[in-house]
C-alpha cells in the first residue's frame, strides 16, 4: 500500500481502454486509470512483444500504488488474410467486370491480382462472395478452378495493394492462431496476463485448441465477428470465459442492420450464461481526431450499457488518437449517466436470467433480494475461482459487489465484471467470522459503507471450499465501542 489516494467508480459497467502510442507512457498510463479506466487492452495486431512488456510492468507499478486489481487483455491478431500488390500500388474498378484472383506472386494489374491463399481458393464456391478493403469492394465468384477464381465486381470503384479481405458466407479451414499468435500467446502468458483474447473464432473446436494450449494460465476471451461464430454462438459462450461483441469485422461480413439485434442478444446470452461480455470498436471513433464525440456516437456507448453490457471499449479512440483521457472521461459520463436513469434499472430487473438450480444460485439470487430490501450498501463475495462473483454480477444488482480474494489474478480477472469492485488481500481468512471483519473493514476504507450500513455477505461454509456458497449473512456496521 502507498500514500496514493484509494479510490473506486461509482458506476457499474467498466470501461475498457487499448494501450498504444496515445497512451503507453507511464504518465498517460496513469491519468487513464484515474480518468475511468478498469481493464488495459493490449492489441499484438500492432507493436513488438518487447513493447507490450513494458506497458505491462507499468500497469503493474500502478497496481501496486493504488493497490488495486487491473485486468490486462492480450488481444491476439488471429488470420489477416491479404491479396498481393498490384503493379501500379492500385486499379480502378467497374461494376459488371471480372477480375481473376490466383496464386501467382507478380504484381497485379486491373484483370488479375494475387490471393496468397489456397486453402481460401479451395474453400470458397460458385456464388460466394469476397469483401476487400473493409466491405468497400464486393465481388461475386462466377468460376473456381484448382489454384484461382474468377470473380465479377458487384461493388466498389478502387482496390490497392495488400488489402484486407473477409469471406462472409463460407466457413475456412483456417485456426484462429497463427504461428504469430502462438508466438505472442506464450509471451503474453509467460508475462501473467489474465486474458487472452481470439480474434476470428469461427466453431467451438477453435476455443478447444487454445484451451489446450492456455490451460488455466490465463481466461480466454472470444471476439465474435465472423457469421459462422453466430451459428455456433451457445456452443462458444459454454466454451468460453468472456464475449467481446467486435462489431466492426461482424458489421462487414453482415449486413449492417443485423448487428444492434445480433449485441442485444449476444449480451443477453452472456449474461445469462455468467460470463462477462464487452462491446467493442468505433464507439467513440470520431474522437480519434475529434475532442468531443457525435450524438450518434454517445447514443451507441448508452446503447451497449442500456443492453447491459459488463464492458465497453475504447480501441484507436486511446491507442492512436489525440484526445485518449479526454474519451475515457465522456465515455465514463455517458456509462454514469445512462446508470442513473430509472429506465435503465427497470430494464436490468425486467431483462433478468432465470434461476440457476444450484444452491450457489440460489444463496447468490437472495442475497441480491436480501441487500435491496434492507438498503444494503454492497454484495460482498469471498472468492478463489471468481465464480461465486460472476453469479453475483450476473445478477445486475443497483449496488456494487465487494469481491475479495486471496489470488491476484482471480482479482484482476473480476476487474472486467459487471459492478465489482476488487479487493486482493495477501494473507487467507480462515473462517467465515473473520472474512464478515475484513468484509467490513475493506468497505469502510473504500468508502462503499460507513457506520450505521449493512452489508449482504456471501460465503461457503465449511470455509473456503472452493464452488461451496451456502451462507448468507446481513451485517451492520456499528460503532466501535469505546
Amino acid at each position: 500500500m502507498t500514500d496514493s489516494p484509494i479510490f473506486r467508480r461509482h458506476r457499474q459497467t467498466k470501461i475498457v481502454a487499448t494501450v498504444g502510442p496515445a497512451s503507453s507512457a507511464p504518465d498517460q498510463l496513469r491519468r487513464l486509470l484515474l480518468t475511468g479506466v478498469d481493464v488495459f487492452r493490449l492489441n499484438f495486431s500492432h507493436g513488438t512483444q518487447e513493447n507490450h512488456g513494458e506497458v505491462l510492468a507499468r500497469i503493474r507499478a500502478l497496481e501496486a500504488e493504488f493497490d488495486r486489481p487491473i485486468g490486462v487483455i492480450a488481444d491476439l491478431q488471429g488470420p489477416k488474410l491479404r491479396i498481393g500488390s498490384f503493379a501500379e500500388g492500385a486499379v480502378a474498378l467497374r461494376s459488371g467486370r471480372v477480375i481473376r484472383f490466383d496464386l501467382d506472386p507478380a504484381p497485379g494489374n486491373e484483370d488479375r491480382v494475387c490471393l496468397p491463399h489456397p486453402e481460401v481458393i479451395e474453400a470458397m464456391t460458385v456464388g460466394s462472395t469476397l469483401l476487400l478493403d473493409d466491405g468497400k469492394v464486393r465481388i461475386r465468384v462466377i468460376e473456381k478452378g484448382p489454384d484461382f477464381l474468377l470473380g465479377e465486381i458487384v461493388a466498389g470503384t478502387r482496390l490497392s495493394n495488400n488489402k484486407g479481405f473477409n469471406v462472409p458466407d463460407v466457413m475456412l479451414p483456417l485456426s484462429p492462431l497463427t504461428p504469430k499468435d502462438r508466438r505472442d500467446m506464450e509471451f503474453a502468458l509467460d508475462q501473467g496476463v489474465e486474458w487472452i483474447a481470439l480474434s476470428f473464432v469461427q466453431r467451438p473446436e477453435d476455443v478447444v485448441e487454445a484451451r489446450g494450449l492456455i490451460g488455466d494460465r490465463a481466461a480466454i476471451m472470444l471476439k465474435i465477428e465472423k457469421p459462422a461464430a453466430i451459428q455456433h454462438l451457445d456452443e462458444l459462450i459454454e466454451l468460453a470465459d468472456a464475449l467481446m461483441v467486435a462489431r466492426g469485422d461482424l458489421g462487414v461480413e453482415m449486413p449492417a442492420e443485423d448487428v444492434p439485434s445480433l449485441q442485444k442478444n449476444m449480451i443477453q446470452k452472456a449474461r445469462d450464461a455468467g460470463r462477462p461480455v464487452i462491446v467493442a470498436t468505433q464507439m467513440l471513433e470520431s474522437m480519434i481526431s475529434s475532442p468531443s464525440p457525435t450524438r450518434a456516437e454517445v447514443s451507441d456507448v448508452a446503447t451497449a450499457v442500456y443492453d447491459g453490457t459488463d464492458a465497453v471499449m475504447l480501441s484507436a479512440e486511446t491507442a492512436a488518437g489525440a484526445y485518449p483521457v479526454e474519451a475515457v472521461a465522456i465515455m465514463d459520463r455517458i456509462v454514469a449517466r445512462v446508470e442513473s436513469d430509472l429506465l435503465y434499472r427497470s430494464i436490468m430487473d425486467s431483462q433478468h436470467p432465470g434461476l440457476g438450480r444450484t444452491t450457489a444460485d440460489a444463496i447468490t439470487h437472495s442475497a441480491n433480494q436480501a441487500a435491496r430490501a434492507v438498503s444494503a450498501k454492497a454484495i460482498v463475495t469471498y472468492t478463489e475461482s471468481g465464480s461465486t462473483t460472476l453469479r453475483a454480477a450476473r445478477e445486475r444488482p443497483p449496488m456494487p459487489i465487494l469481491a475479495i480474494s486471496i489470488h491476484d489474478t482471480t482479482a484482476r480477472r473480476l476487474a472486467l465484471s459487471y459492478g465489482v469492485h476488487t479487493v486482493h488481500v495477501a494473507q487467507g481468512i480462515n473462517s467465515f467470522g473473520e472474512m464478515v471483519q475484513e468484509a467490513m473493514r475493506i468497505a469502510q476504507e473504500y468508502g462503499i459503507a460507513g457506520i450505521g450500513d449493512r452489508l449482504a455477505i456471501t460465503a461457503g461454509v465449511p470455509f473456503g471450499r472452493t464452488g461451496s456458497t451456502n451462507t448468507l449473512r446481513i451485517v451492520y456496521l456499528e460503532p466501535e465501542q469505546e
